[in-house]
């Protein structure tokens, strides 16, 4: 890569930073979004470093918002779209293993770039002077190497985050970590206990739905799993002498996660599959292991984990109810998918299905083709009751409560029991789901009273 080359910013960037320069300050886009760039990346977002104090850059555009004013950090309006323009700053002492009790401006752009996390993340561009690569960061992003700048265990003693952002960076880029940079992290992970939870999910979510889900073997191999997640420590460290399976635990819910794509319920269900399988496993007279019970020990290890690293309640459940059902066996007849679709959820069952190819894609060769006809035949039978519209819950019933109201039934609980018995002939049979025929298994019902 040529330090000279021209990169194509956006058009508010490059009037944010000119107005800037035109008041006498410097001003450079810098960060990730000259990283991304450089790699024919669509950038996430434009961060702009300057000079100019905060209340300068305040004087010099017409809509501003302090979004992180202690810090230095004005976001310019232009066109509804915010850009944040932070004053050049040296960080002072951290105190919580995240953020620096004070900062204090400067005016050399060298020093702002020196408290950066990564080489890759410590490039400065302007379309005057050009790339500003004090680290040999664009060196570092043609050989695909994260590094920290500077001394390692000073940049992950400052931020802890830092040590899992490293691992992360790797994943979602495909790089490998410089060899003292991985020292520093085995050596101060425990630090990320101090980190707020929220911000080991985000970390943790940007990792599983990478390209590399299988970085999870080096927060593993760092020593960050003992710190976060110590349940994949355990299925990690934990075989599977079973014809079913060609790897360990840990192994084969990695290959289950780079099988399946990459949406952030999808990848988190093959994460959390088999974490019950360490607290389950017996061994058989033959010697053969087995996990009897693992997928609802794996739902409870699943919800106790997500819930402590505060992902919202939705996610909670989607990825609970695949964990627990991941091994259910559903049967390839209309009735059983029907029944299965009811019981799981419209929103769950595709999904459920897509999670069983993923496990079998992690197995061995043992009766594989057995299994991928008897999934691919509930696939099938899936397709068509969806094609066909058949009804698989109550409110796909052609009768309402009102309608057995209509009938002659007292408003209260009995209304949802009846829909219920209803639902459940239409299930065996969807051919009943009408009004007339729901009228007469309804008469039917009341003279059984």
């Amino acid at each position: 890569m040529d330090k000279s080359m021209k990169l194509q910013l956006p058009q508010a960037v490059t009037k944010i930073i000119n107005k800037i320069e035109e008041a006498g300050f410097e001003a450079y886009a810098v960060g990730g979004c000259v990283r991304d760039t450089l790699l024919s990346r669509t950038p996430d977002d434009w961060d702009i470093t300057t000079s100019a104090t905060p209340e300068q850059i305040k004087k010099l555009f017409k809509r501003t918002i302090d979004t992180g004013i202690a810090h230095g950090t004005v976001t310019v309006l232009l066109d509804h779209v915010g850009y944040e323009v932070t004053t050049y700053r040296i960080d002072g002492e951290y105190e919580d293993a995240r953020h620096p009790k004070e900062v204090t401006y400067t005016r050399e752009l060298s020093e702002d770039l020196r408290r950066r996390d990564f080489t890759i993340n410590a490039m400065a561009y302007n379309p005057g002077t050009g790339i500003i690569d004090l680290f040999q960061g664009m060196e570092d992003l043609e050989t695909g190497i994260v590094r920290a700048v500077g001394e390692p265990r000073e940049r992950f003693t400052e931020d802890a985050l830092r040590m899992m952002r490293a691992v992360r960076f790797s994943a979602q880029l495909g790089y490998r970590l410089e060899v003292e940079t991985a020292k520093a992290i085995q050596e101060l992970c425990g630090n990320l206990d101090k980190i707020s939870k929220e911000r080991i999910q985000v970390e943790l979510v940007k990792l599983v739905t990478s390209p590399h889900p299988e970085q999870m073997r080096e927060l593993y191999r760092l020593g960050i799993t003992a710190v976060i997640m110590p349940e994949f420590d355990a299925v990690m460290e934990t075989e599977q002498n079973n014809p079913h399976h060609k790897y360990s635990v840990g192994e084969h819910i990695i290959h289950s996660m780079m099988a399946v794509r990459p949406d952030k319920v999808l990848r988190l269900a093959m994460l959390f599959h088999d974490f019950g399988k360490p607290s389950c496993k017996t061994v058989d007279e033959e010697g053969i292991d087995h996990f009897h019970g693992h997928g609802a020990e794996s739902e409870k290890l699943c919800k106790k984990i997500l819930r402590g690293l505060k992902f919202d309640n939705d996610t909670i459940h989607m990825v609970s109810r695949l964990v627990l059902y991941h091994d259910h066996q559903v049967e390839p007849g209309k009735k059983q998918v029907r029944r299965a679709i009811n019981r799981l959820g419209e929103d769950v069952f595709p999904l459920l299905l897509e999670v069983k190819q993923a496990d079998l894609d992690a197995q061995s060769d043992h009766k594989k083709e057995e299994k991928e006809q008897h999934l691919c035949k509930v696939r099938q039978l899936y397709e068509e009751i969806i094609r066909d519209k058949e009804c698989v819950k109550l409110s796909d019933l052609a009768v309402k409560g009102a309608d057995l109201i209509s009938w002659g039934m007292e408003p209260g609980r009995e209304i949802g029991q009846v829909l219920e018995r209803l639902l459940e002939e239409v299930l065996e049979d969807p051919e009943l789901n009408t009004r007339e025929s729901l009228y007469e298994l309804y008469l039917k019902y009341k003279d059984q009273q």
